[in-house]
């Protein structure tokens, strides 16, 4: 069975209630969906406060994109994307995430009031250890076969469920043993980062698989994703039913966290799947 209780900074999340929404804010000129809209910090506080109105639970910040390809982005330039937005956002009353893998950005974020840490990978650079260590934020680990620049070049797995099971458990218990409470610990599998659409459709169905192998929450990131192109054979720009369905689909199979860009579809869907789901 599934942790049902997240540690995360200022918050605590009974997962036991209802799944989590967690809306993307993309704070790059060059994000895949949303083509930098929120690049400027007005519209980033303007795109923030709209989700709010929405429901969100949890503003999931990035300042680097990692779409396939995408290049890394100097420690320097992506703190001075994300920080100010940090700091307008801090006192809204909602849990704020950073998406980032460079342990100065996650230690400057802490500091300035962020309530996760959202790592693609998985906590495996030279110091994300110690930057998390001493805090109370929730944690989310991903599994990602190679890295944005080469991912998508020819993922290959044996058993793509096995493998990332016991990659993240590995990272896991890496975590637990440098003094991390798994109460903080959230897993991600990765979708769409290392494989193909065949690869993201088995992690999808072993969720729940998952879940009962690490005994902890799931986070599902498909929103728009390559994936739902190729299941539906839209383009970006309409795959919000796609995305929908990913979500729904991933919380049936017991994910506790959703990470999406259409935040309010996503709400009222999940809430009309909960009245529908009670008490079955």
């Amino acid at each position: 069975m599934s942790r049902q209780y997240l540690q995360c900074g200022r918050f605590g999340f009974d997962l036991a209630k209802r799944p989590l929404v967690m809306g993307i804010l993309n704070v790059t000129p060059d994000s895949f969906s949303d083509g930098g809209r929120h690049h400027a910090l007005e519209f980033a506080v303007e795109g923030a406060e709209q989700m709010i109105k929405d429901g969100v639970d949890i503003i999931d910040i990035g300042g680097e994109s990692t779409r396939p390809g995408s290049p890394s982005v100097p420690v320097a330039e992506e703190l001075q994307r994300v920080m100010p937005v940090i700091y307008a956002l801090r006192e809204l009353g909602v849990a704020l995430s950073i998406d980032t893998c460079k342990p100065q950005v996650m230690r400057e974020a802490i500091i300035a009031g962020a309530d996760m840490i959202n790592d693609i990978n998985g906590f495996r650079a030279p110091g994300a250890l110690e930057a998390v260590q001493g805090s109370d934020v929730g944690l989310c680990v991903m599994h990602m076969q190679g890295t944005p620049q080469d991912m998508q070049a020819q993922p290959g797995y044996a058993d793509v469920v096995g493998e990332v099971i016991a990659f993240l458990r590995e990272r896991v218990n890496t975590l637990v043993m440098a003094g991390i409470a798994r109460e903080r610990i959230t897993i991600d599998p990765g979708f769409g980062f290392g494989k193909t659409v065949a690869h993201n459709v088995a992690l999808l169905r072993g969720i729940s698989h998952m879940q009962r192998e690490l005994g902890l929450p799931v986070l599902a990131g498909l929103s728009r994703k390559s994936m739902v192109g190729a299941l539906t054979g839209r383009p970006i720009e309409q795959r919000l039913a796609g995305s929908i369905g990913g979500a729904l689909a991933a919380v049936a199979q017991g994910a506790r966290i959703v990470r999406v860009h259409d935040v309010a579809e996503t709400v009222d869907a999940l809430a009309v799947w909960q009245a529908g789901m009670t008490n079955t």
